[in-house]
Order: structure tokens, then sequence, then C-alpha cells
């Protein structure tokens, strides 16, 4: 059963800076998550234009990111909460991905965590 959010992006920024203190993960998400953006917009496009390159690249391009991110998240000592499902999932992960993190970034956290790596 799915956890109601009223204010995901609220929720999610709470802890989104403890969960992202690891240089390995930090790099990482400065990586995947970038790759995870254009793969998307590629799998929209494939979809809209029914072309069938986009639409693999853009399916391969999200998983590869999710598993760099996934990877990462595994060495982190604060642990994510675990998802409730796959509405909890789809929506935390595009979250994240298309505002959290950025936020992160352009927010200067992201540095200021680099900079206190263990």
């Amino acid at each position: 059963m799915d956890k109601r959010r009223p204010n995901l992006h609220a929720w999610q920024w709470r802890t989104y800076s403890d969960n992202h203190q690891h240089p390995v993960n930090l790099v990482l998400h400065i990586i995947a998550v970038p790759i995870f953006i254009v793969a998307a917009l590629s799998l929209v496009s494939g979809l809209f234009t029914f072309s069938f390159r986009p639409l693999v690249l853009g399916v391969i391009g999200i998983l590869a990111s999710l598993a760099l991110q996934a990877h990462g998240h595994k060495l982190e000592a604060v642990q994510a909460e675990p998802f409730n499902g796959r509405r909890d999932a789809v929506g935390r992960l595009l979250m994240e991905q298309f505002v959290t993190f950025p936020r992160f970034i352009l927010s200067g956290q992201w540095w200021r965590n680099w900079r206190r790596k263990k």
C-alpha cells in the first residue's frame, strides 16, 4: 500500500543531504542524473515520434542511470526509506531526478557535502 505524501518534494528534501554524503555516491549522482534526464527526454521523443532508436536508448539510459545511483546509495551510512510500491517509486524517482537533485546542486549542498567527504 502506498503512503500518501502530500508534499513529496519537501519530504524528500528534508533527508536528501543525509542520504548523499559518500564521495563515490556524490560522483555517481553527478554523472547518472544528467544521463537519466537525457534518457528520459529521448524516451519521450521516441514515444511521440514512434522512433525505435530513441525509445531503446532512453530505456537503456534510464536503467543504467538508476543502476549507478543504486550502487552509490548502497555506500551511504544513512539509507533512504524503501519504496512503498510502484507508484511511490516512480514518483520519488522522477522528483529526485528532475527537481531534488538539481536543487541539491544549485543550492550548493552537493559541494558542501563533497568538501566534508570522508
